[in-house]
């Protein structure tokens, strides 16, 4: 082999060289940046790309998926002094290569160290109440904040999350202690509530029984002296007839008068709850005469009707 063909080996050796340096595969989820001479002059995006060789250079390969950073723990001052230890979780994304690549060194590092600032700001704005019962308003601030301060590096933070807010022990003891006397506080208050509404559901139900009471009582009165007055009615008849039957010289009618008198003083006496034994004399010849003479005064009642 001569001199030529040696020249021509490297000569294609040296071409393949090159347009292997020409092809760049770009994996999905990542962007590539371009440098000429150290300068920056384009982005690669996925798929087949080529460049320049010996011209140009693959500068910074960046991964543009979501990417999530832990917050170191760090202690925080809270508002009322209270000493709290916190950490979390930064959820971003690179939406633009360049300047990620070219804004910024060290981006991670920039990130945390940014995060971790502003959560001793927004925290320590706080009372201690406040850090644990409003998380979600501490979460929304910081990714504000943050968001807006990473812009021009070509980000965009889409969420951060406070994963513990650890208050210190004797803090913690005596947030429990203070629990504890609330609820049984809430106790004896519901407790109270309750016998109050019993004594009061009581109270109606007597009120309800008293009025029932009285209405009933009322009721049968009514209708006791409506009893009397239909009795009174039917005797006053009776003693109406009786007595024209006795204008009109009817002697049964006198009789029957007598005999009815008779017989219910008996029945009084019998009835008696101090009655004793009384051996009286009973004409039974004049109650029959007198109930001869109801039969009398029956008939001519009827012959009247008739």
């Amino acid at each position: 082999m001569g001199g030529f063909g040696l020249l021509a080996i490297v000569t294609v050796a040296f071409a393949v060289i090159l347009v292997y340096k020409s092809v760049q595969s770009v994996p999905q989820g990542m962007e590539y940046t371009v440098e000429r001479f150290g300068k920056y002059t384009r982005t690669l995006s996925p798929g087949l790309d080529f460049i320049m060789p010996i011209v140009e250079s693959i500068g910074r390969k960046l991964n543009m998926m979501e990417q999530v950073l832990d917050v170191p723990s760090q202690e925080v001052i809270t508002k009322d002094n209270a000493m709290v230890r916190v950490d979390g979780v930064v959820f971003y994304q690179i939406m633009d290569a360049a300047k990620a690549a070219y804004e910024i060194t060290y981006l991670d590092m920039a990130i945390i160290n940014l995060v971790m600032t502003n959560i001793r700001t927004v925290m320590g704005s706080m009372d201690l109440d406040e850090l644990l019962s409003r998380r979600d308003e501490i979460n929304a601030r910081l990714l504000t904040v943050v968001d807006e301060a990473t812009s021009p590096w070509g980000l965009k933070v889409t969420r951060i999350e406070i994963k513990d807010i650890a208050p210190p022990k004797d803090l913690v003891d005596s947030m429990a202690r203070q629990m504890k006397a609330e609820r049984e506080k809430r106790a004896q208050i519901l407790e109270a509530e309750g016998l109050r509404q019993a004594e009061i559901l009581k109270a109606e139900g007597l009120k309800q029984g008293a009025i029932l009471d009285a209405e009933g009582r009322k009721e049968a009165a009514f209708r006791d002296a409506e009893a009397r007055e239909r009795l009174a009615e039917a005797e006053a008849r009776a003693t109406m007839m009786v007595s024209e039957a006795i204008s009109k010289g009817d002697v049964q009618a006198i009789n029957y008068f007598v005999a009815q008198k008779y017989i219910e003083s008996l029945k009084e006496v019998a009835s008696a709850n101090n009655s004793k034994l009384i051996f009286m004399p009973l004409e039974a010849s004049s109650v029959i005469g007198a109930l001869g003479g109801i039969g009398e005064l029956a008939k001519e009642a009827l012959n009247k009707k008739a």
